[in-house]
């Protein structure tokens, strides 16, 4: 599906960017190359073979930590600093995370070692991401970014899709999803909402955020899943859920504020 939802959010952003899309030269594009190759290419590319030899609850443990990966690889190429306060937030955000898993029960397998080599690798894919991203979106149109991203995802993916189809001789499978309404219909959410509004949303804050401030939004995700999964499949929810999702939060607020602290400050000694 992960080819599909690439092609839709291409065919999207190219309705939306019609007449808007001035030409980009040929070093704006060549720029744009590595990012769209961390995401969505290896990053899903990793997961989704990394997720065949690991559970989904240890790759959760490990994609908690990307915050970290960002703000490292950000002080390294981007020279973005942080303070000690809000290293502490970020590491409050990865250790709720963490301990909703660990606490669900999560057990480690040595024969999952390559699964988690890969989801590790999915994990430092997104974070060279965002900060790629982030140079980015400081000197490039925000639509023509997401497009370039989501058509290089789309070649890539469905290039991937057909040769395997081709060489298996099951080429009328690739086309033989879209005769089911009810995968049309995730396959639209997937491809809109999932792919394209969150890309959009992503560079549109990676234009105004630091990278390793950005990416500790990321964790906010696992608590909206469990929240989405009690009001919708009505899940239970346990102490642990709710502990978690406190640290969490407050990891959240607190490397926000410590951060703007530090900007406020360093504006004020000038």
């Amino acid at each position: 599906m992960t080819m599909l939802r690439s092609a839709l959010a291409a065919a999207f952003i190219a309705l939306i960017a019609a007449g808007q899309r001035p030409a980009l030269g040929r070093k704006d594009l060549l720029a744009i190359m590595p990012m769209a190759l961390f995401y969505p290419f290896l990053f899903f590319s990793f997961q989704t073979f990394g997720l065949v030899y690991t559970t989904s609850s240890e790759a959760g443990i490990i994609h908690a930590t990307v915050p970290i990966f960002t703000m490292l690889l950000a002080a390294s190429f981007l020279k973005e600093k942080s303070t000690w306060l809000q290293k502490l937030f970020t590491l409050l955000t990865v250790t709720g995370i963490v301990s909703i898993f660990v606490l669900k029960g999560v057990q480690f397998e040595a024969a999952s070692l390559s699964g988690i080599l890969l989801i590790l690798l999915s994990a430092l894919s997104s974070a060279a991401y965002s900060v790629l991203a982030r140079r980015l979106t400081q000197r490039l149109p925000l639509l023509q970014l997401t497009f370039y991203m989501s058509l290089t995802g789309c070649i890539a993916f469905n290039l991937m899709a057909v040769a395997r189809h081709a060489a298996g001789g099951t080429i009328h499978q690739y086309v033989e999803p879209f005769t089911h309404p009810a995968y049309l219909g995730a396959l639209l959410y997937l491809g809109v909402m999932s792919s394209l509004v969150s890309s959009l949303l992503s560079h549109y804050a990676l234009s105004i955020m630091t990278a390793s401030r950005m990416s500790v939004f990321n964790n906010l995700s696992t608590i909206i899943t469990i929240i989405a999964g009690a009001v919708i499949l009505g899940e239970e929810l346990r102490a642990y859920h709710y502990t978690g999702a406190a640290l969490v939060i407050t990891g959240v607020i607190g490397a926000s504020l410590s951060r703007e602290k530090a900007v406020r400050e360093t504006h004020s000694s000038r």
